[in-house]
């Protein structure tokens, strides 16, 4: 079993977004500049974009954080992301989601230019990706893909099972496992509450990607000899051994799955980091015009 370990490749995908940077700035260039908008003081989206802003800090590009209170409304949120994709000097746009409940979230995500999209939730963004056009990939999907190459895990013609379908990682990640590409040519079966037999079908597959948010769902009994398996689910739980109270666990159930694996993700430390790592190569692709020309 090998542990596929997403902190230290996101840290190697940072050093070479930085160096890259770098030789941009050298060259005379402007440093990717990624503007963030939260509204309200959600806790978890204050954590959230707290992390994006110290990660562009990391990698030398610019960063611009937008605050809004709970009480603005939709037409005037929507009007504050057109003055961004306005305003030349920003790449990249990210609203920080869940919006408070009297904004659509649909409607949000429309307003972005998609050539701004670095969370790559714009319809057009999405319908580029999957007829294989370049497109700005959402980050988790992403992420999955960067681990699995890195890692070298073969894709093609094996059979790959998703267990979920979100319209942040279920669909997509199922979309790009079955694209022409070195990472991709799989057959993919995607799975949800209504599934019939979920166990025989996970039991098949050569690569699991576990993704409904079900703390410790999938065990040993639905796992094959020498499977794949990618955790994306995270989930905080009480825990009376560490400091602050709590701890994170996947979807999947790691201890008596990881033996059965050949490659396995932890939580934390699997695709967590290549979630926030996928959006600043995002950024940098924003900034070079090289997808919107």
């Amino acid at each position: 079993m090998q542990l596929i370990d997403g902190k230290i490749i996101s840290e190697q995908i940072k050093a070479e977004i930085a160096k890259e940077v770098e030789e941009i700035v050298k060259k005379g260039g402007k440093k990717p500049h990624l503007a963030a908008i939260l509204v309200g003081n959600d806790g978890a989206s204050e954590t959230y974009v707290a992390h994006k802003v110290k990660d562009c800090a990391q990698v030398g590009f610019t960063s611009t954080l937008l605050r809004f209170d709970n009480s603005i409304s939709e037409e005037e949120l929507i009007n504050e992301i057109k003055k961004v994709n306005a305003n030349p000097d920003i790449d990249g746009l990210i609203v920080q989601l869940p919006v408070p409940k009297h904004i659509s979230d649909n409607k949000i995500i429309e307003a972005i230019d998609p050539a701004k999209d670095v969370d790559g939730f714009h319809p057009i963004n999405v319908g580029r990706m999957v007829i294989g056009l370049p497109a700005y990939v959402s980050a988790t999907p992403a992420g999955i893909i960067e681990l699995l190459r890195r890692y070298k895990v073969p894709t093609a013609g094996k059979n790959c099972v998703v267990i979920g379908r979100s319209n942040i990682v279920g669909k997509p990640i199922s979309n790009l496992l079955i694209q022409k590409a070195d990472v991709g040519d799989a057959t993919v079966t995607i799975c949800h509450s209504r599934t019939e037999n979920l166990k025989e079908v996970c039991s098949k597959a050569d690569i699991i990607i576990a993704a409904l948010g079900r703390a410790e769902f999938v065990t040993a009994d639905m796992v094959k000899e020498g499977a794949v398996v990618i955790d994306v689910g995270i989930t905080r739980v009480e825990s009376q051994t560490t400091k602050s109270g709590f701890k994170l666990i996947g979807d999947v159930k790691f201890d008596e799955v990881a033996p059965k694996c050949s490659f396995i993700t932890p939580v934390p430390g699997g695709v967590g980091p290549m979630t926030r790592v996928a959006l600043l190569q995002n950024t940098l692709l924003a900034s070079k015009k090289v997808i919107y020309k």
